[in-house]
Formats: C-alpha cells, sequence, structure tokens
C-alpha cells in the first residue's frame, strides 16, 4: 500500500536533515539525465548518427514549439523549457518501474516545479520589458485590475501544480491497484496508458509554462 501522497517517506538522514524518498529519486533521475546528456552530446558529427539525429530533432521540436508559441527567438527559453520537460517526462514515467514511486506523484515535486515556472515568468517578463513596464502591465487595462491579476498569477501557478500531481498520482494509484487485484502482467495496457499520459502531463506542463512566459515577455494578461 502506498502511503498518503501528502505526506513524506523518509529514506534516510543527512546529517539532522530527513530525506524523502522523492527527493532521493529526483536525485538519481538528475544524474541520469545530467549523465545521458552528455554521453548523448559527445563527439557531435556534421552528419549525425542516430542518437546525435534523435537529440537534435527532440531540440528543433521542442524550439518549433517554443516558437509558435511566445513569437520570438526561442533561444532564450529553450534550456529552461526543454529541460522542465525531459526531467517531467522522465519523473512521470519512472512510476511504471517496479519499486519506484514518481517523483511528480508527490506533492512537493509539482509545488517546486510550479515555483520555479512562476519565478521564471517573471524573470523573463523584467528581462524582456524592463521592471517598471513589466510591473505596470499588471494595472493594465484599469488600476482596478492589479488586485485580480496579482491574483490571477497565484491560481494558474497553484493550478499547474495540482494538474499535475493529481494526474500523476491518480496513475500510479489505479496502476497500483490493478497490478494488487490482478497481478503483474494483466495490467501491462494499464502501464502503457500510463507512460502515455505520463508523457502527455509532461507536455501539456511545459506549454502551459511556455504560454505563461509568452503572456509575460508579451506584456499580455489573462
Amino acid at each position: 500500500m502506498q502511503g498518503s501522497p501528502l505526506s513524506s517517506a523518509v529514506l534516510f538522514h543527512l546529517g539532522p536533515m530527513p530525506i524523502a524518498r522523492q527527493v532521493a529519486t529526483t536525485w538519481v533521475i538528475m544524474l541520469v539525465l545530467a549523465v545521458g546528456s552528455r554521453m548523448a552530446t559527445r563527439r557531435l558529427a556534421l552528419h549525425p548518427g542516430l542518437r546525435q539525429a534523435a537529440v537534435e530533432t527532440l531540440i528543433a521540436t521542442l524550439a518549433e514549439d517554443i516558437k509558435a508559441i511566445v513569437r520570438r527567438d526561442p533561444g532564450p527559453f529553450l534550456s529552461l523549457l526543454g529541460t522542465l520537460f525531459v526531467f517531467l517526462a522522465v519523473s512521470n514515467l519512472s512510476g511504471v518501474l517496479p519499486g519506484v514511486q514518481a517523483p511528480t506523484g508527490r506533492l512537493e515535486t509539482p509545488a517546486a516545479l510550479a515555483a520555479i515556472v512562476f519565478l521564471s515568468v517573471h524573470y523573463f517578463g523584467v528581462r524582456s520589458q524592463g521592471a517598471r513596464r513589466y510591473l505596470a502591465s499588471f494595472a493594465q487595462p484599469k488600476l482596478i485590475m492589479l488586485p485580480l491579476n496579482v491574483v490571477s498569477e497565484i491560481t494558474r501557478t497553484f493550478s499547474l501544480m495540482v494538474r499535475l500531481f493529481g494526474n500523476v498520482m491518480s496513475g500510479e494509484f489505479v496502476l497500483a491497484l490493478v497490478v494488487t487485484l490482478a497481478g503483474l502482467f494483466v495490467p501491462i495496457p494499464f502501464m502503457v496508458l500510463e507512460i502515455l499520459v505520463g508523457l502527455i502531463q509532461a507536455y501539456i506542463f511545459t506549454v502551459l509554462a511556455t504560454v505563461f512566459i509568452g503572456a509575460a515577455v508579451g506584456g499580455e494578461r489573462g
């Protein structure tokens, strides 16, 4: 039985600091991605092989999607949003592995990722428009909209967190329940569905983050 998704099982202590299971899993995923990225980008060639072609296709696809949303050069946003998508995809899919709980299936990880998006939106907004003009956009079109726009920034970030957490957590719960009731091999179709849902949720989260950033650099509120 899995514990409450709102609680964190302590795996070990690092000095006085308790390290939860999802934190340790996140560290492993970060290490795997760092090593994998290093290996995937070694010995780049003018005529790419299968590995380099796959990496270039992923980057080109992400860049095109970002450009279509923000309607400007995707370069400044590609590192953040590309890393976000890859990390989310791997994190969501890690729950399919036996004995592994997806970090995004616990509230802390979606909350941290949503906070990163929240800070990034305002960073790019200030960087693109300047602090004065960007802050003034919260009072557009009328000053009375200021509190509503501020609340909107908070609620959409909260929605981003809850959407990711709810979908990944519920998918893990259903898969664990089916495995418990039906055995290991019967739930294979559910595992395929969980993989699909994990990839879709990673894409949706990244697209929404791109939309928020695009609105900030364009001075739009909504």
